[in-house]
């Protein structure tokens, strides 16, 4: 098997997809420690190290041994639209920190997910210069924007994906026909889980009924129970205006003078139940279960994201809220997997 190394690993989004495509899981490098603990509790036989990867020092090269693949996101905030979209972002310098990790440990292949803005970032120049001194390490460099939705995830989540291989391009039109043909919306994705509307739930709960399409089953795999499952217990005052908002509605659905009780344009948004799922973000309690009058929990977040109902966030709710939110869908790192598997071994 593959010995893969994710740094910023967060919760294990990547690594998770990569382990269901057949990699093994050798270790997780991070500096939030209850993401770490998460990916700990799911991922028993990895190594993992609370490292600030800009600082050379704390890399510990000696215990992470021989490695075949590097995965990693590093944190977008300087390069997302939602943040100020500075090129001086002491965060993008953490980009050359992974490369220099690459260098160091000379993968087969390595992969690197961010933001669609960093490929516009001071005039392409992030672009290009991740591009080029992966060329430099010796991999083929392809560069693909995707969308979750297309590949499994009932969310429309748009990522840029580096992908390196070492003499072999990955081409785009070989992953255009690994694309699902359908769509999957948030009622098919959640639906069959417990409804909370008058209880804040257990940590493990029994299903509310049996699997009703093929996205549920494949969720509910591994448990006969569900996790993290718990509501947010909302003001009465909160929950009477989320029952003002129709399914798939807005603020602009309320009355003038609710409108601009949250100073948002996100503000009071309810999923939709016949559509994908917008962007999950990290918890900021803005937007609504399609029919329930709260937020999302953390388990109906992960099944947004396709976190299987036997991944367990381990840490406090908020932490748990930005481990999924911050994560890269499972499906697609699948999918992902698969691909630069079949490039390695051609």
């Amino acid at each position: 098997m593959l010995k893969t190394l994710d740094l910023f690993c967060g919760c294990g989004g990547l690594s998770l997809g990569f382990e269901e495509a057949g990699f093994e899981i050798s270790a997780g490098i991070d500096n939030d420690q209850e993401a770490l603990e998460t990916f700990a509790k799911n991922f028993k036989k990895a190594k993992t190290f609370n490292v600030d990867l800009s600082n050379k020092s704390q890399i510990p090269f000696d215990q992470i041994g021989e490695i075949d693949v590097i995965l990693g996101g590093p944190p977008c905030q300087g390069f997302s639209i939602a943040g100020k979209r500075q090129a001086e972002d002491p965060r993008n310098k953490l980009t050359d920190a992974y490369i220099n990790i690459v260098n160091q440990l000379n993968p087969k292949a390595v992969l690197i997910e961010n933001v669609p803005n960093i490929l516009n970032m001071a005039n392409g120049s992030f672009r290009e210069n991740i591009t080029e001194m992966l060329e430099k390490l010796g991999f083929k460099v392809s560069i693909e924007k995707l969308n979750s939705v297309e590949f499994g995830v009932p969310q429309n989540r748009r990522r840029v994906f580096f992908i390196g291989v070492k003499d072999d391009y990955i081409r785009s039109n070989e992953i255009d026909k690994l694309k699902s043909k359908n769509i999957i919306t948030c009622g098919e994705a959640l639906d069959d889980l417990p409804t909370l509307e008058h209880q804040l739930g257990d940590d493990a709960q029994s299903y509310a009924k049996e699997p009703q399409n093929e996205y549920q089953s494949l969720m509910r795999l591994k448990t006969q129970l569900v996790f993290n499952h718990i509501s947010v217990d909302h003001k009465e005052t909160t929950k009477s205006i989320i029952a003002q908002v129709p399914d798939g509605g807005n603020y602009k659905d309320l009355p003038l003078n609710l409108q601009s009780t949250r100073k948002v344009n996100i503000a009071w948004t309810r999923m939709n139940s016949n559509k994908p799922c917008f962007t999950i973000d990290a918890g900021h309690n803005h937007h609504f279960h399609y029919k329930q009058n709260r937020v999302p929990t953390v388990r109906e977040c992960g099944r947004i994201q396709s976190f299987p109902d036997h991944f367990i966030f381990t840490g406090k709710r908020t932490s748990q809220y930005r481990q999924v939110g911050n994560a890269v869908p499972p499906l697609l790192a699948k999918t992902l997997g698969k691909l630069i598997q079949g490039h390695i071994f051609r």
